[in-house]
């Protein structure tokens, strides 16, 4: 097999099943409503339907990277891409919401596997002057699964049933793996031990935290079930710190990083990103159903104006990060999110008409652009070369743990003030949630506007290339 016949090769594995990954972080939001009518969900059952996928993605992604480091990338690829295909099959015939939930984790922990290992892969395969164009066009293929989420989630519901929005990675996985095991070359990196301690800690912490703020409302916030997990997970967490800063030989999230001012900053911000952005679609997406009466193909075509924006916007955006910098792109994006989803917390009623709506999707889905477009930038440029990879790792997972927390935390709201019962009483809910949602990202841009600036410098490293070095905030 020739150079480029393999690039190919690594190109469209690696492209589908980060497609197929990537698509399941939305496309469950427009199904939601189905789920809890056909398995009598609750809304803590439609919750863990997408923080247990979420949780477990963002808690295993880094020791994902390090077993293909270790034990063979092409190897837990293929291992990744059985477990997610057979947690689809699982959650498309799950009875109840409590084995969707079990398959659902079934799939987060495949993702884990999956998603950084293509990114991995992929630029192994590329020769040096083409690896740009590569990488840019696998972060296209993730930034269109995510876009088009919704809508594939609803077309599929409305055409067929919620359970083939699972059904349909099952023929996709099963042809790709021994596609991948044949075409894929294997290889390996630094041999690296697993930091099993950190890993037992912080999922079992985040579990326990999370299972607090989620039963809260319902079981009472200091009930037997409810204040111990909270306790437990947040003891967990801080000895996870604890570990990770002077126990573990080689940490799974090397707390140096949080070091440097840009780093630290740009995590902060993108948790409260996505703890606003993927609590408000949660309930935002129910809404149009439940609330709106729409269809959940309908449902998905009305979101567009939000989750699509960066598919135009992002190529822009990305141009004029690299002539003004990350940093006023980013306090603007977020700035923006913030005011969409104020304007939607304002607007929201029993009768609102879609077309109050829309120009905060339109806000919203610029905000968000403007902020995908140089987050990674920002990140990796806060680091030494040699960090990049654990940088951007960390990064991944912060971001998804902020949507579980969002999740988490403005269901909670929602429970507090509202319910499933009526319209009015889904709005009373509604509002004051996408009202959390919007300061926590309102903070983020003000975070944003310490991060320290980036500028090229004239001189060159050893390598000739440019050094990127940081200004002092003006």
């Amino acid at each position: 097999m020739t150079g480029k016949t393999s690039t190919a090769w690594t190109f469209a594995v690696t492209a589908t099943a980060l497609f197929m990954a990537s698509l399941d972080n939305l496309v469950v939001t427009t199904a939601l409503p189905s789920i809890r009518d056909h398995l009598h969900a609750s809304l803590e059952g439609l919750q863990w339907t997408v923080n247990a996928y979420t949780l477990t993605f963002a808690v295993l992604l880094l020791t994902g990277a390090t077993l293909g480091e270790r034990y063979g990338r092409r190897r837990m690829f293929v291992a990744g891409l059985a477990l997610f295909t057979a947690g689809s099959a699982a959650a498309a015939m799950a009875p109840g919401i409590g084995l969707l939930i079990a398959a659902r984790a079934v799939q987060g922990v495949g993702a884990a596997i999956l998603i950084p290992l293509t990114l991995t892969l992929l630029s192994a395969a590329v020769s040096p002057e083409r690896r740009g164009l590569a990488l840019g066009a696998w972060g296209a293929v993730g930034g269109l699964a995510i876009a088009i989420g919704p809508l594939v989630g609803g077309a599929v519901v409305e055409g067929a049933s919620w359970q083939w929005i699972f059904w349909l990675n099952v023929p996709i996985g099963i042809v790709l793996l021994p596609i991948a095991w044949t075409k894929l070359t294997e290889s390996r990196g630094s041999t690296t031990r697993l930091d099993l301690p950190g890993l037992i800690l912080a999922s079992v912490g985040l579990f326990g935290i999370v299972l607090g703020v989620v039963r809260g409302n319902d079981h009472g916030w200091t009930s037997l079930t409810v204040l111990p997990a909270l306790v437990i997970g947040a003891v967990l967490v801080a000895a996870f710190i604890g570990w990770e800063l002077r126990g573990a030989r080689e940490p799974m999230l090397p707390m140096q990083l949080f070091r440097s001012r840009g780093f630290a900053l740009t995590n902060a911000a993108s948790l409260l990103m996505f703890f606003g952005m993927f609590g408000s679609i949660f309930l935002l997406a129910q809404f149009l159903q439940v609330v709106q009466h729409y269809s959940p193909l309908q449902a998905g075509l009305r979101t567009l104006p939000w989750t699509a924006m960066p598919v135009f916007i992002a190529p822009f955006a990305g141009a004029l990060s690299d002539k003004i910098g990350g940093r006023a792109l980013l306090a603007t994006g977020l700035g923006l999110q913030a005011i969409g989803l104020g304007w939607l917390a304002v607007v929201a009623s029993p009768t609102v008409a879609y077309t109050t709506l829309v120009p905060a999707f339109v806000i919203s889905g610029v905000g968000m652009s403007l902020f995908f477009a140089p987050v990674a930038n920002v990140v990796l440029s806060s680091v030494r070369r040699d960090q990049e990879g654990i940088a951007s790792g960390a990064n991944n997972a912060i971001r998804e743990l902020g949507g579980v927390f969002g999740i988490a935390v403005l269901g909670a709201v929602f429970s507090a003030h509202g319910s499933y019962a009526t319209g009015t009483a889904f709005v009373s809910g509604l509002a004051p949630a996408v009202w959390v949602g919007a300061a926590a990202v309102a903070v983020a841009s003000a975070a944003a506007l310490f991060l320290p600036g980036i500028r090229r410098a004239v001189t060159a490293s050893p390598a000739d290339e440019p050094v990127l070095e940081l200004d002092p905030v003006s």
